[in-house]
């Protein structure tokens, strides 16, 4: 048994085949779910051994847009990585740079005025929303609910456009800076998010109410891919996944940042770890994010937008221009020339699909010595096949819909 686990999945299967097919008469098959399958939200593979439409085995292919972000990262100065990290969950990618900002400014004890941490609040639960928004609505899609999608996408479309506001990009958005923010928030910044803040609740709830007691909704995905919550916790899981099955770990209460300790809100969990309880968490998620936004906007502090780091923040542009001392900062920054003292920190935060953390080892060099990913996707992926075992092929597609895969954060 040990030599057949060496074999790639379909000899493997094709030996399960023929003893069944001997013993019995069953008449299993293989099944290829992706790389290009539309159901399976970006590049990845599933060989499904099928009895059937039902489900008897299963092995995931990752790497299929394995792009070494790992390998760049440690040859690239800390102001170009940030690229790098909106390309893995692209879904909330601010979240991804407010977190590696994070990581940079723990690794330089650089404390940011609390400004900055409550706008970096309020861009990290929109991005959060956002990223809800697809995971639940994607989900309505694969069951076969198209209208809720349509009539909530708008609503990200909202989101991308404070995003716009604020640096000029919407769906990698290479936000903020070692310190804090490239520039101060305009009035229409504000305005959008008050309006945001106005009319999306009732859209939410409108969305809610067409799918959580909706009978071929629940009947799709009550009781389809559950995980127990131990299994959850042996196989690494973070954010609404591990939530879903009942454990209370959110990285904002556990380990707070960016002054998450100032806010009061929720951490909504499940019971069962199905499919169903995956959606529900994602939905009151959104209403967390959406009461601590509230809060950030009512208690925002006045002061800079950045930290007094000169030798890490680019300097005005309009300073470079006519002052000598500015000049040389801008060209150190830009070229990467500033050292970073040696150091080995792990910063974590709490991303779309969990715990989105960054070890960072340096070496006093202009570039990471070691920079590595925890990308949640990567680790609760692992579980899928597991959690299908005996399931339906529809059930298939829900589960990996539930979980929110995205190809860009499984494969760094």
């Amino acid at each position: 048994m040990a030599d057949d686990l060496l074999l790639p999945p379909e000899q493997r299967f094709d030996a399960v085949i023929k003893q069944n097919q001997n013993e019995d008469g069953s008449e299993l098959s293989i099944l290829n779910l992706g790389p290009t399958h539309p159901a399976t939200h970006g590049i990845f593979q599933n060989i499904l051994l099928m009895d059937g439409e039902r489900i008897m085995d299963g092995e995931g292919t990752v790497g299929y847009i394995h792009r070494a972000f790992e390998k760049i990262a440690e040859n690239r100065p800390f102001y170009q990585i940030t690229p790098l990290t909106d390309r893995m969950n692209y879904c909330s990618s601010p979240i991804n740079n407010m977190g590696w900002w994070m990581t940079v400014e723990k690794a330089l004890n650089i404390e940011v005025p609390k400004r900055v941490q409550y706008m970096r609040v309020i861009i990290m639960e929109l991005a959060r929303i956002a990223d809800h928004i697809i995971c639940n609505s994607v989900l309505g899609v694969d069951t076969g609910a198209l209208t809720g999608f349509l009539y909530v996408f708008q609503y990200r479309e909202k989101i991308y456009e404070i995003y716009e506001e604020i640096c000029g990009a919407r769906l990698t958005t290479n936000m903020g800076r070692i310190g804090g923010f490239e520039r101060d928030w305009s009035p229409e910044v504000f305005k959008r998010i008050n309006d945001f803040l106005e009319e999306f609740p009732k859209i939410w709830s409108e969305f809610e109410n067409l799918l959580v007691r909706n009978r071929i909704f629940m009947d799709r995905t009550i009781d389809v891919g559950p995980i127990s919550a131990e299994k959850a916790i042996s196989y690494g899981f973070t954010g609404p996944n591990l939530r879903a099955a009942g454990i209370d770990y959110d990285v904002r209460v556990m380990s707070p940042y960016s002054s998450y300790e100032d806010f009061e809100f929720d951490i909504p969990v499940g019971k069962s770890g199905d499919t169903y309880d995956r959606f529900c968490v994602r939905n009151a998620e959104v209403w967390e994010s959406l009461k601590i936004i509230k809060q950030a906007m009512e208690k925002m502090p006045e002061g800079p937008y950045h930290a007094d780091v000169p030798d890490y923040y680019l300097p005005p542009k309009e300073d470079v221009y006519h002052n000598m001392e500015a000049l040389i900062y801008h060209f150190k920054i830009v070229m990467g020339e500033v050292p970073v003292p040696v150091t080995e920190v792990y910063h974590a935060v709490e991303g779309g699909n969990g715990e989105l953390g960054f070890y960072l080892t340096t070496d006093g060099s202009r570039t990471p010595y070691r920079l590595h990913f925890r990308r949640p996707c990567f680790i609760y992926y692992q579980a899928f096949n597991d959690m299908v075992r005996g399931q339906m092929l529809s059930d298939a597609i829900a589960t990996l819909s539930s979980l929110n895969v995205i190809a860009g954060e499984l494969d760094a």
